[in-house]
């Protein structure tokens, strides 16, 4: 363990090594697919995706994503404790990027960022949504009048 709450070498193996990685983020419903998996016409996929309820639903979900490849055998998963930042900061990121450009060239980068970019703003969104206290929070405190 380390300051990050994991063991970032293990996770750093997963990454590594992984066919499909998703990773949870503490404040965030989306998640991030990472699919290395790649064939003669497909090359590998990292996008955000919506939160599955179960197992099932994320196999069906992936199937529906890339129909032309069989499912993996498994997906992997692990939960980031803290903020997008600190996924960076970690090392983490570059490991990801790095797997994504080895599979699918130069022009995964833009794609890294722009996923990168989308999760800064889901996690901007959400801390914003609780700081106003919208529906899916609540005040721990208000002023009174």
């Amino acid at each position: 363990m380390d300051d990050y709450g994991l063991d970032l070498d293990e996770v750093a193996r997963v990454i590594a090594a992984a066919e499909v990685l998703v990773v949870r983020f503490a404040i965030l419903d989306k998640r991030l697919l990472i699919d290395a998996r790649t064939s003669d016409t497909e090359g590998p996929v990292i996008a955000v995706v919506p939160k599955a309820s179960s197992v099932e639903e994320r196999f069906k979900a992936l199937k529906k994503l890339r129909p032309r490849l069989p499912l993996p055998e498994k997906i992997m998963s692990f939960m980031w404790p803290r903020q997008m930042e600190t996924f960076r900061d970690s090392g983490l990121w570059d490991k990801i990027e790095g797997r994504m450009v080895s599979l699918g060239g130069e022009q995964m980068l833009e794609v890294c960022k722009a996923v990168f970019e989308e999760l800064e703003r889901e996690e901007k969104a959400e801390v914003v949504a609780a700081i106003r206290g919208s529906e899916t929070y609540q005040s721990l405190w208000e002023r009174s009048g």
